[in-house]
């Protein structure tokens, strides 16, 4: 396949006027076919990667369902998003343990839709003060062995783990896996000196920037003042009009640069389906719009997909050179899949996304097909 016309990412360069071959499943020099897709116009990105939902259509991670997983994979595959590192919520033992072997099977059964590149451990190892959806009655103490029984039950899938540094054993459990996964500090009440400390030892990415942390004072800058600090951290944020007030998306654009967010949807099962009453990790859940609530009013999660929290970037004033970053290149660069997929370059996995001028999903490409949309 030759696409032409389109405007096309490039990392280094913002969008470019140049052809994208593939030859097969991988970008390539050259086309391996005859075929021309003319995009004249259209913005050309690679596939998404989101690294933080919960769930979509209905369905949700941590209930563990290999049809519930295969109908988030192809709802994600459909939006654009190639990539997926589904989260799950503060659980029991059982409870998790089965949610990574469900990831495992899927995994090894190809099942379809987008990649399964990870598995997201948003819990158990959280702050009560700072829980917000999560259940409060299975959080607990960071725990090196339970960490590492979750990993062998999905055989390795597991590639984020979120902290609350202030806990007990929390600095030593960052220092013993923080080389082999990528731990997040969230759902916590550190203060900077705690944050940093954490960082120092190993923690390098923050879990939904701003929510369910103490705010970023001008004395007591916190969480977010640390990660400022730490040239290696990368944040995420949920811009899906909701979680961060637009002026804040900008501004934390400008603070972070465009190399260091991450943007994520932090999506549950309400997304791709109608207002109503839905569930999260156990507890009920009313979504009206974007806005997805516990019974008390607390934010529970997203019903926005990553690629509609792109374009909701782009209206904020965020560059959509630097839309793309957050949600293509920089979460493939967290979890160290940014070899194969996150940026159009010969030799990485044809997943790519076509978008008309108003940044709509008009055909979605995975592995050098067709999968969405027509081209």
């Amino acid at each position: 396949m030759r696409i032409v016309g389109a405007n096309v990412f490039d990392v280094q360069n913002g969008f470019v006027r140049r052809e994208v071959c593939t030859d097969g499943e991988l970008i390539s020099f050259r086309s391996g076919d005859d075929a021309v897709v003319e995009a004249d116009g259209c913005w050309l990105i690679p596939g998404l990667t989101d690294l933080h939902f919960h769930g979509c259509r209905g369905a949700d991670f941590s209930d563990a369902s290999p049809e519930g997983l295969a109908v988030m994979a192809n709802y994600e595959l459909s939006r654009g998003v190639t990539q997926i590192c589904p989260a799950g919520m503060t659980l029991d033992r059982a409870a998790l343990l089965a949610m990574c072997a469900n990831a495992r099977r899927h995994r090894e059964e190809a099942a379809g839709g987008a990649d399964l590149v990870g598995i997201n451990l948003e819990g158990p190892f959280l702050s009560p003060e700072k829980k917000g959806a999560q259940n409060g009655a299975w959080l607990r103490d960071p725990d090196v062995e339970l960490f590492r029984e979750l990993q062998a039950a999905s055989k390795g899938l597991v590639k984020l783990v979120s902290v609350a540094p202030e806990r007990p054993g929390a600095l030593d459990f960052i220092r013993r896996v923080g080389e082999r996964v990528c731990v997040s500090i969230a759902h916590t009440t550190a203060d900077y000196e705690t944050a940093l400390a954490a960082f120092r030892a190993g923690a390098r990415q923050v879990t939904h920037l701003y929510n369910a942390m103490p705010p970023f004072g001008h004395r007591e800058p916190g969480v977010v003042g640390a990660a400022f600090d730490t040239p290696a951290c990368r944040v995420e944020l949920i811009c899906d009009g909701v979680h961060i007030h637009p002026s804040v998306v900008r501004a934390t654009f400008r603070m972070f640069g465009p190399d260091r967010v991450i943007l994520v949807s932090d999506t549950m099962r309400a997304a791709g389906m109608p207002d109503g009453d839905y569930t999260l990790g156990g507890q009920a859940v009313h979504v009206a719009g974007r806005r997805a609530t516990l019974s008390d009013g607390t934010l529970a999660g997203s019903s926005t997909d990553l690629m509609a929290c792109m374009a909701t970037a782009v209206e904020m004033g965020v560059p959509l050179h630097h839309a793309v970053m957050a949600a293509a290149v920089n979460p493939a660069r967290a979890i160290g899949i940014d070899s194969r997929v996150g940026s159009l370059e010969p030799g990485k996995r044809a997943n790519l996304v076509v978008l008309d001028r108003d940044l709509a999903v008009r055909a979605v490409v995975f592995r050098g097909r067709t999968v969405s949309g027509d081209l």
